[in-house]
């Protein structure tokens, strides 16, 4: 598993360095296929919509390919059911429109934001013709460093051709196993306490990759107990998410929210919330106005949830490359190396005041 990082001060890692070593960014050219003339040929992105089928273009190669069109549409597919499945944070804030996309996401060595302080206020007049006090807001530029994350496997060409000739397709199983390695460690960014830095930090260390859980500026509630205790009821837990909605609404952010729990507390919101009305604590929890959707989130970590304003102020994914397969070197004649890579960074953000939409509830803090 590795995570390289491009940015001003230079690359990390292999996938990093090759591609500022080769100077070609388009991924197309790492997967050459063999044609039905026994030809290889690349399909280029060539701009405009990249959802839009034209806006591609396929021609002849002098390098010899190794897997057919079909093969690759195999394996590509092994991958996406893998990524739709296991992906919880990373396509929550897809399916919400929450993103950023990059066009060309491996030759971004950074994406530079800004956030902006408070500049006055709005004043009413009868005629309009007042003028309010021009106060210069204050615009603070920070940067984001672009993560690849990618895994490796092979395909043995002895084999391949055996699979061929028996007419059982291509085995699947080594790019499924590469993707899940990936979204485990794109669910870590979204969830465990991991973080990733490069080049200088300013002073309040907002240059960095973070998760949900130790965001810099995100709310920490501190909660009595862990909510599978025995001895915590559904009014504990709905009392401590009042208290972090509360919480996000006094920095100003006012959902709509998204509740992950960590897999041990899973069960305990399908207790009885009220045995008499037949509710379940999730149920009940729900019924908190603004609370949209409750999710599991296997990689939270234990006792940990997080509380998640819904909004591009507070996250969003800068989508530059979703997984993708790639040919990345050949061992002699017979083992073909490959690597399924992403390039989806988590952005987290607040304003200059640390003003943030997300709370994290724990039952301890450091």
């Amino acid at each position: 598993m590795a995570v390289d990082l491009i940015t001003p001060q230079g690359v990390r890692g292999e996938v990093a360095n090759h591609f500022a070593q080769v100077g070609n960014t388009e991924v197309g050219w790492m997967r050459p296929f063999i044609g039905k003339d026994n030809r290889t040929y690349v399909t280029i992105y060539a701009g405009g919509d990249p959802t839009n089928r034209q806006n591609y273009r396929t021609f002849p190669i002098q390098t010899n390919g190794t897997l057919r069109k079909d093969e690759w549409k195999a394996l590509d597919d092994a991958v996406m059911r893998v990524a739709q499945k296991r992906l919880i944070g990373i396509n929550d804030l897809k399916s919400k429109g929450l993103t950023y996309p990059l066009a060309n996401a491996i030759g971004t060595t950074i994406l530079q934001w800004e956030d902006i302080s408070e500049a006055g206020e709005a004043i009413m007049t009868m005629d309009g013709k007042n003028r309010g006090r021009n106060d210069t807001p204050k615009y603070q530029y920070n940067y984001l460093p672009i993560p690849v994350i990618s895994f490796d496997y092979e395909i043995n060409l002895r084999f391949l051709n055996t699979s061929r000739r028996s007419g059982n397709g291509i085995d699947t199983e080594m790019a499924a196993n590469a993707a899940r390695k990936c979204v485990e460690k794109m669910e870590d960014m979204c969830f465990a306490d991991t973080s990733y830095s490069w080049g200088e930090k300013d002073q309040r260390d907002r240059n960095s990759v973070y998760s949900y859980v130790n965001f810099p500026d995100r709310n920490k509630l501190k909660i009595d107990a862990a909510w599978d205790d025995s001895g915590v009821s559904g009014s504990d837990i709905r009392d401590d998410i009042i208290a972090a909605k509360q919480m996000s609404i006094d920095d100003r952010h006012y959902g709509p929210w998204t509740l992950y729990i960590p897999t041990g507390w899973e069960t305990k919101l399908d207790e009885d919330y009220d045995s008499t009305r037949g509710n379940t604590i999730r149920q009940r929890l729900m019924a908190i106005d603004g609370i949209s959707e409750i999710k599991v989130a296997d990689h939270l970590p234990t006792d940990n949830a997080v509380l998640v304003e819904m909004d591009t102020r507070t996250v969003r994914l800068i989508d530059g490359l979703g997984l993708q397969n790639v040919e990345w070197s050949q061992e002699g004649r017979w083992i073909t190396k490959y690597k399924v890579l992403a390039i989806q960074v988590l952005q987290l953000r607040s304003d200059q005041n640390s003003r943030c939409g997300i709370v994290h509830l724990a039952t301890s803090h450091t």
